[in-house]
Formats: C-alpha cells, sequence, structure tokens
C-alpha cells in the first residue's frame, strides 16, 4: 500500500504542475480531465501526508519512552500517535479502493409507475418530489427532460437530468423497484394497499462514450401537451427519437423549443444505450458493479415504505428508519451512507481486507 501511495502524491505533483502550464488552460478537455483528477486524488493525498506526521509523531514519542523523566507525557503522545496512525490507516485502505468510473457523471434519473394504477402513479410522483428535494439539498442542478402526469396529479413516466458534484456516486443505489403501503386518499375502506414504481439511475453519457449513427434515429416531432390539456404548445417543439437497432424510444417536450428538446433527449438516449453496454460488459465479466447491495437491476424491489408504520426498510442491507415523513422530504443521506458502507465492506471483503 505504501508503494501505492507514493506513486499517487507524485502524480498529484505532476498534475499541479501540469496545472501551471499556460498551455493546459488553452486546451478545455485537458484542464476538465487534469483538474478532475486532482480531485479524486486530493483526498488520498491528504490522508497520506497526516499519516506520514502521525507516524513520525509516534515514532519520537517512542524514543521518548526511555526517559524516565518524560516517560508520562511521551505515553500520552505516543499513544495518540498509534491510534491517529491506524484510523488514518483505515481510511487509506476505503480510499484507495477501486472507485466506479462513473462515480463523477450526472445522473439521468427515470422513474415509472408501477402495479398499483393511480395509487403507483402518485407514488412515482411522491419519489420524484423526494429525489428533487434529495437533489436541492446537495446544491444539484435539476432539469426535466420528460413527465407524464395523471389527471389526479401522479406521475406516469418521468426523466430527470439531474448535475452536480457526485451525483451518481450517491444516488447509483436508488435503481430498483421502491414499493409502498398505505391508505389511498381514493380508498373509502381504510384498506392499506401495496403499489410499487421503478427507478433508474443512469450516468450521464458524454459524446465520446457512445457513438450513435445518425442514420439509426428517427425522429418525429408532435405537439406537447400535459394532462388536462394543460401547458398546450401551438408549435409542433415536442420530440421523440426512436434508436432502430435497439428499439430505445425517448421523449421530450419540456422545452419550448425543438432544438433543446433534441438535445434533452439525445443525452437521455445516449445514456441508456452506455448503461446497455455497462451491463453487457457486467454479464460478460460475470461481476456485478454495486456487488453486496444490489445489482441496480430495475427488477429488483429494494425498499419499502410502509406509511401505517411511518417506516422505511431497504431490504439490500436490512435496514428499517422509523422516519418516513423526513426521508420523503429529501432526508436520504443516513440511508445512502449506509449502503455506500455496505459496498466499502464487501469490496474489502473482497480483497481480503478489513475495515
Amino acid at each position: 500500500m505504501l508503494e501505492k501511495l507514493k506513486e499517487i502524491a507524485l502524480r498529484y505533483e505532476d498534475l499541479q504542475a501540469q496545472l501551471a502550464d499556460p498551455g493546459v488552460y488553452g486546451d478545455a478537455v485537458r484542464l476538465r480531465n487534469v483538474t478532475r483528477e486532482l480531485k479524486e486524488l486530493e483526498p488520498v493525498v491528504a490522508a497520506y501526508h497526516a499519516w506520514k506526521t502521525a507516524k513520525a509523531s509516534r515514532e519520537d514519542a517512542e524514543k521518548l519512552l526511555h526517559d524516565p523523566d518524560l516517560r508520562e507525557l511521551a505515553q500520552e503522545e505516543f499513544t495518540a500517535a498509534k491510534a491517529e496512525c491506524e484510523r488514518l490507516e483505515r481510511e487509506l485502505t476505503l480510499l484507495l479502493l477501486p472507485g466506479d468510473p462513473n462515480d463523477h457523471r450526472n445522473v439521468i434519473l427515470e422513474i415509472r409507475s408501477g402495479v398499483g394504477g393511480e395509487e403507483s402513479a402518485l407514488f412515482a410522483g411522491t419519489l420524484l418530489r423526494m429525489y428533487t428535494m434529495y437533489a436541492q439539498s446537495k446544491g444539484w442542478r435539476c432539469e426535466t427532460v420528460n413527465l407524464s402526469e395523471t389527471e389526479l396529479g401522479g406521475v406516469k413516466e418521468c426523466s430527470v437530468l439531474i448535475e452536480g458534484e457526485g451525483a451518481f456516486s450517491r444516488l447509483k443505489f436508488e435503481s430498483g423497484v421502491h414499493r409502498v403501503q398505505r391508505v389511498p386518499e381514493t380508498e373509502s375502506g381504510g384498506r392499506i394497499h401495496t403499489s410499487a414504481a421503478t427507478v433508474a439511475v443512469l450516468p450521464e453519457a458524454e459524446e465520446v462514450d457512445v457513438e450513435i449513427d445518425p442514420k439509426d434515429l428517427q425522429i418525429d416531432t408532435y405537439r406537447s401537451s400535459g394532462a388536462g390539456g394543460q401547458h398546450v404548445n401551438k408549435t409542433e417543439s415536442a420530440i421523440r427519437i426512436t434508436h432502430l437497432p435497439t428499439g430505445l424510444v425517448v421523449e421530450c417536450q419540456d422545452e419550448r423549443s425543438q432544438y433543446k428538446n433534441k438535445d434533452k433527449a439525445m443525452k437521455v438516449l445516449r445514456s441508456r444505450l452506455y448503461e446497455r453496454e455497462l451491463a453487457r460488459r457486467e454479464e460478460a465479466e460475470a461481476a456485478s458493479r454495486r456487488s453486496q447491495v444490489g445489482s441496480g437491476d430495475r427488477s429488483e424491489r429494494i425498499r419499502t415504505y410502509n406509511f401505517p408504520q411511518g417506516r422505511v426498510t431497504d431490504h439490500r442491507i436490512g435496514l428499517t428508519l422509523y422516519k418516513i415523513d423526513s426521508i420523503l422530504n429529501g432526508g436520504l443521506d443516513e440511508l445512502i451512507d449506509a449502503l455506500v458502507t455496505a459496498d466499502q465492506a464487501e469490496k474489502l471483503r473482497q480483497g481480503g481486507g478489513e475495515v
């Protein structure tokens, strides 16, 4: 591990030197790559330097343990420095775990209502609100790509672009089936119903990731419209793109500009194709990118929101929290932190390390 840390420290110094080169600032792509890599390495280098400082303090204190006049004070310093070294070694072990190459990416969040009719659509709307509030709490930017609503304000399906530092790294564990148990507003008998909605979290793909032949696209335009005829657009600005080789269809009618709708739709299509390719590679390698906390398969039930009991249970890690209101208002950090920890523990187990 020590050799690896030395290599990282040298690489960090090299990247800092590159930033001092005026030529780097003239190349937008290179500048973005250098600053991104610097940001990724910074916590490792900071922890490594802190560990070296703690190690030096421990060694100095250890030498003074043989001095009768300073032994008591030296013992305190030695114990504190030793504990700090051990803490930093655990932190460095986690920091050196292989990262997800998509963690730095923005997110295409897709939510679809499932079994349960109107109640499922209302729950899908609740999930959309939850993720929007969570994104806002993180300072991320949310932009609706497509939204299909029901007459009662539920969500049949939607696509949202979420842009911000760490968006995919935090949200990637949310893919799967979310189940709700509650008494619907439309239920007069007070019976608890169970319904579900599906969430997909896709890393936003860049043009260099997926090459799309324009000949493979069928692009149709139509007039935008909302539930009950609301937001009707008199021009055909809505876009429907069909990727002929795969049959994937993406729609966008959020903007009044046909060009902007096409741009958003292409982002979603590119991300779906990128996710397909990632899934194909995973299957070929017979290894799950998300290991312990689930494959991210949209058919996998991952979480239950039980309103009568006020609880939320994540089935992948067996965690139950009795704070449903807080969670549905965007308070997802406790759940996500637990999922990240479980993922790290599994990677350590597979690598033969310990937390």
